[in-house]
């Protein structure tokens, strides 16, 4: 048992018999009344998203959640197939599980897979992941001023704006949070 003093992102809460995961908390000390806790959490199984206030110092019941580091190796049907980077072990993780992250899985890709009981909840990508871009419209002379947008498809299939003098063949570096092109990145 934990105290809502023990609340962080990535804390996994059983609520009810399910589990929650944190995304984002706020500890609020309003000038009249007791002190609590605003959360927004996530449904492990569903995804599911909603807002949730605690009082302060209740008691709340944590879930024991075991992170590690795993390689990306490849997809299988629905599902994705990761490599422990201590042990060798591979871990098949439903599609489900792991959701719209699925457009910024590259080979040998390093991500952070959160387990509850040998069940995998949820993938944590890096911050950012360098992608060419495979298919772009040609960009035209002049086309270097601020501001304007197309649309490019990277190597995954997924589809992002990028600035107009950007060709196919680019390495671009891609917000895995918000799908953002943040940048070009030179080899």
């Amino acid at each position: 048992m934990a105290t809502t003093n023990d609340i962080k992102n990535g804390t996994v809460l059983k609520l009810d018999g399910q589990l929650w995961n944190v995304i984002e908390f706020q500890h609020v000390k309003p000038g009249k009344g007791g002190a609590f806790v605003r959360t927004k959490i996530k449904n492990v199984v569903s995804g599911k998203i909603q807002d949730k206030t605690f009082n302060a110092g209740l008691k709340i019941e944590t879930a024991t959640v075991d992170r590690r580091d795993y390689t990306y190796l490849y997809k299988d049907g629905d599902d994705f197939v990761f490599m422990d980077v201590q042990d060798y072990d591979q871990v098949t993780v439903p599609g489900p599980v792991v959701g719209d992250d699925e457009n910024f899985l590259l080979e040998n890709i390093k991500v952070n897979i959160a387990m509850h009981d040998g069940t995998p909840l949820y993938i944590e990508l890096p911050a950012s992941v360098t992608m060419e871009i495979t298919y772009t419209e040609p960009g035209l002379q002049g086309d270097r001023s601020t501001g304007g947008t197309k649309p490019a498809t990277v190597e995954t299939g997924y589809q992002i704006q990028v600035p107009l003098f950007l060709e196919t063949g680019t390495r671009v570096k891609v917000d895995t949070r918000s799908g953002d092109y943040l940048g070009r990145v030179n080899d």
